[in-house]
């Protein structure tokens, strides 16, 4: 029997998807378990697997088209059975559509200035989205385009790019992607769709060409242009997250010198004898999740986020360790790290990076971090101001270890000397505790023996 799949909830605080890819097309045999197309969430890229065996009937969504989450994407079935009762609404939208019309009658001028009521059916972000940008939830009521006619993000971005214009997140994106006006494709109350600006488009096209402005003459000293990177993808969704973060929680950053020497004496007595006995290559990192995860039991509101009006202070303490991949900054997470071993944090740790640097991440290996660690040491960086991963309330920078000349006892020696920098949220926590976590931190790497017991 056909069935309808629908684009899923990778993550608790997922409103909606975009289609980067799909790896099967109409006519395509698929199994159980086969990758069926790449989705990006609001964390990174993920592989959906398709939920049943047969055959892709019908594509719903074009890759780049951003979808609510349960909006039915594909039908699978088998090659001869009958669909037509679910592409004409029955479990589906019509093809190439992403969302369900939901009508709503317009507000009377009463309506429209009064204070949004907190019975409008939004999501958290479409709510402060309309605080920011200023648009009254009220106008969109009923006419969302999550389940049940919910109001996600997209529909408020959608409201404040062509106030008084009903139309789809998709609509939305496409025209702006096209250069093509809302205003002057609405016709009436109906909810501009997706091929209503693309009819739009075409219609532009087909127009005679206004005749074309003479190119301005180059300005003197304007650098030639090697290269053109589309503004898409996981560099838009970084560059998305940490400006979100920068410009709403207040960061401080404390920095703080280690001695490394003991903590790299260990490492190297360590390394030889855990490769050999369980083929893992161990690196100074997982030491510092490890000392980590021990400092932040002792500090628990460096173990926090700030999530709407509560200040969460988690009892797990998993620690992500950033990861440059080819696609993009990721974050995959070790959880209760200080729990765990060092050889169960170094296997652990080396079979994610090799993951999300594959693009094979799991939704369960970047979700549910409660605290980041970054490292750009190995650029020979001694200082740097990292930004937090939001909700967390804390982000340690890792810079390189050098041979220093420093005083000991009264004489002068060469020891490993390594920076730590700590940005924290300053409304979760104050710089007090903020430094209480980097001393802890300071004395478990400059004892390491203390970070085994």
């Amino acid at each position: 029997m056909a069935s309808v799949f629908k684009m899923p909830m990778l993550g608790n605080t997922m409103e909606e998807g975009t289609i980067v890819q799909w790896f099967k097309k109409v006519g395509d045999p698929v199994k159980k378990g086969e990758p069926l197309l790449e989705v990006m969430s609001d964390k990174a890229n993920f592989e959906v697997e398709a939920e049943a065996d047969g055959i892709v009937r019908a594509v719903l969504a074009d890759a780049d088209a951003t979808v609510a989450v349960h909006t039915p994407i594909c039908i699978i079935g088998t090659a001869d059975e009958p669909i037509d009762d679910l592409l004409s609404g029955d479990g589906a939208s019509a093809p190439q559509q992403t969302t369900t019309p939901v009508t709503a009658s317009a507000p009377t001028a009463e309506q429209a200035s009064a204070p949004v009521v907190s019975s409008v059916a939004a999501s958290p972000r479409a709510k402060k989205l309309a605080a920011e940008k200023g648009v009254d939830l009220a106008t969109l009521a009923a006419g969302g385009s999550g389940p049940g006619g919910r109001i996600l993000a997209a529909d408020v971005e959608a409201a404040a790019i062509a106030p008084g214009v009903r139309a789809t997140p998709l609509a939305t994106r496409i025209a702006d992607d096209l250069g093509v006006r809302l205003a002057e494709v609405a016709a009436g109350p109906a909810r501009v769709r997706a091929e209503d600006v693309l009819r739009a488009a075409q219609a532009a096209q087909t127009a005679p060409p206004a005749p074309a402005p003479k190119p301005a003459p180059p300005t003197a000293g304007e650098p030639a242009v090697a290269e053109v990177i589309p503004f898409k993808g996981l560099r838009k969704l970084t560059a998305d997250t940490v400006t979100r973060s920068r410009f709403t929680a207040p960061h401080i950053t404390l920095n703080m010198e280690v001695d490394m020497t003991g903590a790299k004496a260990l490492h190297a007595q360590l390394a030889q004898s855990v490769q050999e006995t369980y083929g893992v290559k161990m690196t100074l990192t997982d030491l510092l999740v490890k000392a980590v995860g021990k400092a932040l039991a002792k500090h628990p509101l460096c173990n926090a986020a700030l999530i709407g009006d509560e200040i969460r202070v988690y009892a797990d303490r998993n620690v992500g360790v950033a990861v440059a991949a080819p696609s993009g900054l990721v974050v995959p997470v070790i959880r209760q790290a200080d729990t765990l071993s060092l050889v169960e944090i170094s296997s652990k740790l080396r079979e994610l990076v090799a993951r999300c640097r594959e693009g094979k991440q799991t939704q369960d290996d970047i979700s549910g971090g409660t605290f980041t660690i970054t490292n750009i040491g190995m650029f020979g960086v001694d200082s740097f101001d990292p930004i937090i991963v939001p909700p967390q309330a804390c982000i340690l920078g890792v810079c390189r270890v050098a041979e220093k000349p420093v005083v000991v006892d009264g004489q002068i020696v060469i020891r490993s000397m390594m920076n730590l920098s700590l940005s924290f949220d300053h409304r979760v926590l104050d710089g007090v505790p903020a430094a209480q976590f980097l001393q802890t931190l300071k004395g478990l790497l400059e004892n390491p023996l203390t970070i085994l017991v």
